[in-house]
C-alpha cells in the first residue's frame, strides 16, 4: 500500500466519499470502506489532474463500480462513451479485449489496464487465424463477431454485435448478403440462443464463458424451491436450458432495465455476481439472491491497481494501427444499425423454433 499518511481515512476523505459510502453501504462492511475509501479518493484526484476516466464493467465490485467509475455498463458502452469524451487517458476497468475496443474506438487516447493478465476465457477461445480459417471453410458467408473478441479477431470479421442486438445483426448480414446462413463467433451459448428467434441459419464455434456455462437448469430449480417468489433473469452466455428456466433473458443492460424499471420484490441475476451488488446498490426496494460465480480475471481489478495504473501510467493497451482500421470497420457497421426496438429478449419458451446450430 502506499504512504499510509497520504492514505489515512481523515476526515476530508471521509466528507469527500460520504455520498459515495451511502450508496455501497450495504455491500461493503465499515472495516473495508476505511480502507478503500481514502484510495478512491486518491484515484479521483489522479483523474482530475490527468485528465483520465475509469470505464467501470457492471462486473466490477462496487468500491469500483460506484466509487471511481466514470462511465458505467457493458464493454461496448463503456467504449463508446469515452470516446465521447474529452479525457486523454482511459483507464479501463474490465478485461482485455475490453481496452482493445477502447484503444479501436479512441486510438488517439492512451488506454491503461490495471493488469494485463485480465483477460478473458471467451475471447482466448478463438484468434484471428481460425477465423481467417473458418472463412475459407464457408465462403461468401458473412463473419459476425461478439465484441467479446481480440482486436485480431474484429479484424476478420463484417459486423460485430453485442447480446443485446445479436439477432437484429445477425439477419441485417444476411439481407446484406443475400444469404441464409450466418457464421456467428464464438459464443457457443449465444449462438444457440440467437438461433432459436430466427429463421437464419446459424454456423457456430465452442467459444464459452468460464463464469455462465457453469449455471444450469438445476442451479434455478433449487432457487426456485428456496424463493418461490424471486424472479430469474439470465444472461444469453448461458445455456439454452438455463434460458428455457428463467423468466427473463437479456444483456446485462436489459436485466439492470428489468430490476430498475419493474422493481421486482426478490430477483436472481443469473451473470457474474458483482453485478448483483451494483444494481443492487441503485434497487434498495429489491432483495436480490445471489448465485455468485466470479469471473478470476475480473477481479483481478483492484483499487490498489488502478492507482496504479493512473500514478505511472502503467500497463498501456496498443492495436496494430493495421488491425485496429479493419476492426473498427466491423465495430462501426454495428454502431451505424438503427438500435432494435427493444433490446433483445431471449425467450427460449416462447422461441420461434428448437433449431440447432452448425458448430465448427
Amino acid at each position: 500500500m502506499a504512504d499510509g499518511t497520504q492514505f489515512a481515512f481523515t476526515p476530508e476523505v471521509e466528507r469527500a466519499t460520504h455520498t459515495l459510502w451511502n450508496k455501497v453501504k450495504k455491500h461493503v462492511t465499515p472495516m473495508e470502506w476505511r480502507l478503500q475509501a481514502p484510495l478512491i479518493a486518491e484515484i479521483n484526484r489522479l483523474k482530475r489532474e490527468k485528465n483520465a476516466v475509469i470505464l467501470a464493467h457492471n462486473y466490477m465490485t462496487p468500491e469500483i463500480f460506484h466509487g471511481v467509475g466514470d462511465y458505467v455498463g457493458d464493454s461496448l458502452g463503456l467504449a463508446k462513451e469515452a470516446a465521447r469524451s474529452d479525457a486523454q487517458v482511459i483507464v479501463q476497468a474490465g478485461v482485455h479485449f475490453m481496452a482493445e475496443t477502447s484503444k479501436i474506438l479512441s486510438p488517439e487516447k492512451k488506454v491503461l489496464i490495471p493488469d494485463p493478465l485480465a483477460g478473458c476465457s471467451l475471447a482466448s477461445s478463438i484468434t484471428g487465424a481460425d477465423v481467417r480459417l473458418i472463412k475459407q471453410r464457408y465462403p461468401g458467408l458473412p463473419v459476425v463477431t461478439y465484441v467479446n473478441t481480440t482486436a485480431d479477431v474484429k479484424a476478420e470479421t463484417d459486423i460485430c454485435c453485442t447480446s443485446a442486438n445479436a439477432v437484429q445483426v445477425v439477419e441485417q448480414a444476411a439481407r446484406e448478403w443475400g444469404v441464409d446462413r450466418v457464421i456467428l463467433i464464438p459464443d457457443e451459448f449465444l449462438a444457440r440462443n440467437v438461433a432459436r428467434q430466427t429463421n437464419i441459419g446459424i454456423i457456430a464455434w465452442k467459444g464459452r464463458c468460464e463464469v455462465h456455462e457453469r449455471f444450469t437448469a438445476d442451479d434455478i430449480r433449487e432457487m426456485r424451491e428456496a424463493y418461490p417468489e424471486a424472479q430469474v433473469l439470465a444472461h444469453p452466455e448461458c445455456p439454452a436450458e438455463v434460458l428455457e428456466a428463467a423468466d427473463f433473458a437479456g444483456s446485462t443492460a436489459a436485466m439492470s432495465d428489468f430490476v430498475l424499471s419493474r422493481k421486482p420484490k426478490q430477483v436472481v441475476l443469473i451473470t457474474e455476481c458483482s453485478m448483483a451488488d451494483n444494481v443492487a446498490c441503485d434497487a434498495p426496494e429489491t432483495e436480490f439472491v445471489r448465485p455468485c460465480n466470479l469471473c478470476p480475471y475480473m477481479k483481478k481489478i483492484t483499487l490498489q491497481n488502478i492507482y496504479e495504473a493512473l500514478l505511472h501510467d502503467r500497463y498501456e493497451v496498443t492495436v496494430d494501427p493495421a488491425i485496429a482500421e479493419r476492426a473498427r470497420l466491423a465495430v462501426q457497421r454495428m454502431v451505424d444499425l438503427p438500435p432494435p426496438a427493444v433490446p433483445a429478449r431471449y425467450d427460449l419458451v416462447k422461441a420461434r423454433h428448437h433449431v440447432d446450430v452448425e458448430l465448427i
